[in-house]
C-alpha cells in the first residue's frame, strides 16, 4: 500500500519543485489548504528552511540551502519506509531515454533550422515541422503515463503529473504554443522539469551530475 507524505514535507517540497512562489501556489502544489500552509511555511521559516522575499508589489517563498538539506533528509527518509524494493529509483532509470527525447522535442519547438541559420527560432509557420514536435510530445505522455503510474502507487504525491501535462498538451495543439515550453505557465516543459526535480531530490541525485535534462 502507498504511503501519505507528511504536510510537513509535502509545503517544503514544494518550495524546492516550483522554486519560487506565494503560498496559494505552494499550496496547489503541495495539496494542503492555504491555513495550513502558510503556518507550515511560517515553521519552516523560523527553522531557517524557507525565506520570504519581497520585489516591489510581488513576493514569494524559496527554499534556503539549510531547507534543500532537510527537504532531502525528510525525503531520504520517508523513501527507505516507502520504498524498500527501490521502485523509484527503477523508474527514474526507465524517465532517462524519455527526457533525453523531451530535451529534443522542446528544442525542436524553440529552433527551426533554416539554409542560412541552424539556430533560426521556430516561428511557427511550419504546421508539419510543429505537427512532429507535438507527435512526439503525445508519443512521451502516453509512455510516460505507466511510469507515472508505479510512482503514485508508491508514493501519492506523484500523482497529478500526468493530468497537467495532458492539459498542457491539449493547449499547446490548439494553437497556445507558451503551452509546450515556456515556465511562467504549467507547460509540458514545466510540468516534465518539475517530474524531474521531484525524482532527482526523491533519490538524492544531483541534477548537475546527469548529462542531459529540462
Amino acid at each position: 500500500m502507498s504511503d501519505q507524505s507528511a504536510p510537513e514535507l509535502l509545503v517544503l517540497h514544494a518550495v524546492r519543485l516550483v522554486g519560487y512562489a506565494d503560498g496559494e501556489v505552494i499550496a496547489a502544489r503541495a495539496g494542503t489548504g492555504p491555513a495550513e500552509t502558510l503556518r507550515l511555511l511560517r515553521e519552516a521559516e523560523r527553522a531557517g528552511w524557507v525565506q520570504h522575499l519581497a520585489f516591489a508589489d510581488l513576493g514569494g517563498w524559496s527554499l534556503t540551502d539549510t531547507g534543500k538539506i532537510e527537504n532531502e533528509r525528510q525525503l531520504a527518509a520517508e523513501r527507505e519506509h516507502a520504498d524498500p524494493e527501490n521502485a523509484i529509483a527503477a523508474v527514474y532509470r526507465a524517465f532517462l531515454p524519455l527526457n533525453a527525447r523531451l530535451v529534443r522535442a522542446v528544442t525542436d519547438w524553440q529552433i527551426r533550422p533554416t539554409d542560412t541559420d541552424q539556430f533560426a527560432p521556430n516561428d511557427h509557420s511550419d504546421d508539419a515541422w510543429d505537427g512532429g514536435v507535438l507527435d512526439e510530445l503525445t508519443a512521451l505522455g502516453a509512455e510516460l503515463a505507466p511510469l507515472a503510474d508505479r510512482l503514485k502507487n508508491v508514493l501519492p504525491r506523484f500523482d497529478g503529473y500526468m493530468a497537467r501535462y495532458a492539459a498542457a498538451l491539449r493547449r499547446g495543439m490548439r494553437g497556445e504554443h507558451n503551452w509546450i515550453d515556456k515556465t511562467d505557465v504549467d507547460s509540458c516543459h514545466r510540468v516534465w522539469f518539475q517530474l524531474h526535480e521531484d525524482l532527482i531530490a526523491t533519490l538524492g541525485i544531483d541534477r548537475h551530475a546527469e548529462n542531459a535534462g529540462p
